[in-house]
């Protein structure tokens, strides 16, 4: 029923619009692999445009606040208490007789814990152990993308750089961090050096690869596997030994090397001959940048990052935080650097700890209210910047974690974004959802020990669902 599925989402691109000004909801469908098809194509022009890591792409800029945007699209939201009686007079009682019974399901471990906030005012409407620190699983992806955001801004664009001697017989590739970087970007890259070497009259260079961005082990703690490569500033395709494949796969063993092998055969076949062996290292002196590709605008990746939970793109956030923040950019800087830039946001963080950008680490502490405060920041007029931490969200039935889950007639379809977090016993969900009066909700929901996500699953969306009814 194609047509049920496009209103629905449609409304809920309606109510959500924090970021997105009237003319552009129009033109932001359909969905394609978790973005939307106008960033995919933004995406793919900023691989071939020249310039600066901090460039402002051509567009519109993010929306200020909701309330404007509803208005113009003739879906403003009714005031809270209109018409509403009890439920509206006192949201909190209305939310805890819902949502108690709910929470009592087993499948949610012995102490779950919730926070309900409206994010208009960011007032918290329902809360059980709020504030209890809890694993998080990839629900910590929230806080990595804003303070990346937070701390870089949503245009900034991160380099992959050629460098070459005075004479340009000596290259090097140089990593800048960025895990979007495929071979179509890397090809860019090798086209553009083979044009500049041709110009100078050269065709035969030796080459090297810099990955001196980032410090400290490059191997996650819980090692290489189909869900993250080596934390490395240079890779091409997420390391993954087939280019084309999306989700877990398996991971080369040195992704800095591939990607400066397959660099190698690229400008090899561009007409540019490379001799010697192509090792790790810095610059040869006296350097100087050649010419570079840049990722897509902090806000693609961020969008990206949530909507597919990728670790590595969320690892390299992490450390690009770090760095902005002249913090080391390893796990443990990453971390700092992180928990540095939400207290910019004055976000509550007493017992939270940002072990990686990812989730992976259960070592990681969250708490539900940190997770909602951080939905409220993104969702406030004074913090446009921060709008993709709420447009990145998977869709309820349609995009993502979530393409599987709120489907067909299901309350939530269309109308829930949220993201997931799944590890061995912890099972959570964090994200927005309108209310039936048009009140956008922030929520979150954490789970620690429980027994399987068969049950754990389910009851979370039969919570995020009772918040829809």
């Amino acid at each position: 029923m194609p047509d049920i599925r496009t209103w629905q989402l449609a409304t809920g691109a309606a109510v959500l619009g924090l970021v997105l000004a009237a003319g552009a909801v129009t033109a932001a469908g359909p969905w394609e692999s978790g973005r939307r098809t106008a960033e995919l194509d933004r995406a793919a022009e900023a691989r071939t445009e020249p310039g600066g890591g901090h460039r402002r792409p051509a567009g519109p800029a993010p929306a200020p606040s909701a309330p404007p945007v509803l208005t113009a699209l003739g879906t403003a939201p009714a005031p809270a208490t209109a018409g509403r009686g009890e439920a509206a007079g006192n949201p909190a009682r209305e939310l805890a007789r819902r949502l108690e019974p709910l929470l009592r399901d087993r499948g949610l471990g012995p102490r779950p814990g919730v926070s309900v906030v409206d994010l208009t005012t960011g007032r918290e409407l329902y809360g059980r152990d709020a504030d209890r620190t809890m694993i998080p699983a990839s629900t910590v992806k929230i806080a990595t993308a804003a303070a990346a955001l937070s701390a870089l801004g949503p245009y900034h664009r991160i380099p992959t750089t050629v460098s070459a001697t005075p004479d340009a017989r000596t290259l090097t590739l140089v990593g800048g961090g960025d895990a979007t970087l495929d071979r179509a970007g890397l090809r860019t890259l090798a086209r553009r050096t083979a044009g500049d070497l041709r110009a100078r009259k050269v065709t035969a260079v030796t080459l090297g690869y810099d990955t001196s961005a980032y410090r400290g082990p490059d191997l996650h703690p819980i090692g290489v596997n189909g869900n993250i490569a080596r934390v490395t500033p240079l890779m091409v395709d997420q390391g993954r030994t087939d280019p084309g494949s999306t989700g877990a796969a398996d991971r080369v063993a040195d992704p800095a090397g591939d990607a400066a092998r397959v660099f190698r055969e690229l400008l090899e076949k561009e007409g540019i001959a490379v001799g010697g062996d192509t090792a790790p290292g810095r610059p040869a002196a006296g350097s100087k940048p050649l010419t570079e590709v840049l990722s897509p605008p902090l806000a693609d990746v961020v969008e990206q990052m949530l909507t597919r939970s990728d670790n590595d793109i969320a690892e390299s956030l992490a450390r690009q935080t770090a760095i902005a923040r002249h913090e080391e950019p390893s796990f443990a800087g990453a971390g700092r650097a992180v928990q540095q830039q939400l207290a910019v946001l004055k976000v509550p963080l007493a017992g939270a700890r940002f072990a990686d950008g990812s989730g992976l680490d259960r070592a990681g502490r969250v708490t539900p209210r940190l997770l909602t405060a951080l939905l409220t920041r993104a969702a406030e007029p004074a913090h446009p910047g921060l709008r993709p931490v709420l447009t990145g969200l998977p869709v309820g039935g349609f995009t993502g974690t979530l393409e599987s889950r709120h489907t067909g007639t299901a309350p939530g379809s269309g109308l829930i974004r949220a993201k997931t977090g799944t590890l061995t016993g912890v099972n959570a969900l964090s994200g927005t959802v309108p209310s039936p009066d048009g009140t956008l909700l922030g929520f979150a929901f954490l789970a620690n020990e429980t027994r399987s996500p068969t049950e754990a699953q389910p009851a979370l969306d039969r919570l995020t669902a009772a918040l829809t009814s």
